[in-house]
């Protein structure tokens, strides 16, 4: 290890950071900025990677340093998520602009996020079918022999739950608990018991006017001090971008990558295909989906460079309320919904693409009709409580595999390319949340339409 290469590979990112500094002071467009903080990313850390090798300690010392300015964002990011869906979900009450529609909305949103997942295992096994993929193509190595005993370990802890008791876990016994994000079902904990606060606010509302107008006060008070947090945090967006795409891209293994490269190609087909039916649910709606996936492009290739569905979140929200012309509540409904529930990319496609690979070792045909209705219901079914940061993916797989009797520590031969995969899954993740809010505030009549359609020049994600 060298400390004047690291000094060096230190300076040369923050060279860039100074770049994006200056682009920020002429007033370039927050777009334009993100985009090309993406493509500095993608040069340095194939400059690094090329220089010194997956497995120098050079790179290792370097790349921690930079998770100082990645890392950290994404730290900042998840640290105001509690707080954001819980206040906005609370002021969506306050507001009435959920009230009677509650139910209707919920239902719509799950239904989406649901259906869209069990379609996602339909085009996962579609896509390993097609590339005629088999777990017995993977050559076993040190590190996949070690990500394989890691799974079983999981496999212990959570693959015996049946679906009432994972049901029940999305309950917040204790909320306080669940505002530390101490459960992978935390954030649909705070959704809970943000929507009973704001049904018990409804029943002061009509009793007692002016105890409720004081509460009306607090929470929009506790709101607008929230929003501001939010926008100071977004504003580093870029230079989170540029020092996590710089780290991902120079600690790839591309000599597995290229050995695995059938299944990554098959999985962002996959992925891509996903992503085409967001956009003909948004078509589907009445909407034009270009225009859709252009005011969609930063929150989504946010997520595709953290590989954090919870990191993206205040970028989603913001998004959809401030660019697409979601309500408050039914984007916060639709976002924080979609971090532990209907992840199209990890609990859909993923772990659908597994079974169809480790099922001819076991003497399973994997295109056998019922097999694959087994899984399609298994997948959804499975698919509440997929925690919405890095390991979620795998979280699902366990569950899957499980409930099929295939052995889940298969599922640790694709380690080499997880991070690239991941990238892509949790892009189709966030999409389908998003595609869940802008669908659903169509159809109940709250999207407001000039907003969605309104030149994306002149909106900007930090409003």
């Amino acid at each position: 290890m060298n400390l004047l290469f690291i000094i060096l590979n230190v300076i040369a990112l923050l060279v860039f950071v100074g770049v994006l500094i200056v682009m920020q002071k002429k007033r370039i467009s927050f777009s334009k900025r993100v985009f090309t903080a993406l493509g500095l990313g993608v040069a340095l850390g194939l400059a690094l990677n090329f220089i010194y090798g997956v497995t120098s300690e050079t790179l290792a010392s370097s790349i921690e340093w930079y998770n100082l300015i990645g890392t950290g964002y994404v730290k900042l990011l998840q640290m105001i998520v509690m707080p954001l869906v819980f206040i906005s979900i609370l002021g969506a009450f306050t507001k009435l602009t959920i009230g009677k529609n509650f139910g209707k909305m919920a239902a719509i949103i799950l239904s989406i996020l649901i259906g869209t997942t069990a379609i996602a295992a339909v085009v996962g096994i579609s896509s390993a079918a097609i590339f005629d993929l088999n777990a017995d193509q993977i050559v076993h190595g040190d590190a996949e022999s070690a990500r394989a005993e890691y799974i079983e370990g999981r496999s212990a802890e959570i693959a015996d739950k049946t679906l009432p008791q994972q049901m029940i876990d999305l309950l917040p016994a204790n909320p306080f608990l669940d505002f530390t994000g101490a459960r992978s079902t935390s954030t649909i904990g705070v959704v809970i018991f943000a929507a009973f606060l704001g049904f018990a606010y409804l029943g002061v509302a009509r009793k007692e006017v002016e105890t409720a107008a004081t509460i009306k006060k607090g929470i929009d008070a506790i709101y607008s001090l929230v929003m501001s947090v939010v926008k100071i945090v977004l504003r580093l967006t870029p230079y989170g971008i540029l020092a996590i795409m710089a780290r991902t891209v120079a600690t790839s293994d591309f000599a597995s990558i290229f050995n695995l490269g059938k299944f990554v190609i098959a999985s962002y087909v996959a992925l891509a295909i996903m992503f085409a039916i967001h956009l003909l649910i948004i078509t589907l709606s009445g909407l034009n989906p270009i225009t859709y996936m252009k005011k969609a492009a930063e929150p989504l290739l946010f997520a595709f460079t953290s590989r954090s569905s919870a990191g993206t979140l205040p970028i989603n929200i913001n998004t959809q309320t401030n660019k697409l012309g979601v309500p408050e509540g039914i984007a916060n409904f639709s976002g924080s919904f979609g971090l532990s529930i209907g992840q199209n990319g990890c609990a859909g496609v993923y772990p659908a693409m597994l079974a169809f690979m480790i099922a001819p070792s076991q003497g399973i045909n994997p295109l056998d009709p019922m097999f694959i209705l087994t899984v399609v219901a298994i997948v959804a079914i499975s698919s509440f409580g997929v925690a919405g940061v890095g390991g979620g993916a795998t979280f699902a797989a366990i569950l899957v595999l499980s409930a099929l009797n295939l052995p889940v520590a298969l599922a640790g031969l694709l380690v080499s390319v997880e991070p690239l995969i991941d990238m892509g899954r949790t892009a189709v993740n966030v999409s389908g949340s998003m595609t869940a809010g802008v669908a659903t505030a169509k159809l109940t009549g709250e999207l407001d339409k000039e907003m969605f359609n309104a030149p994306i020049e002149t909106q900007t994600v930090e409003a």
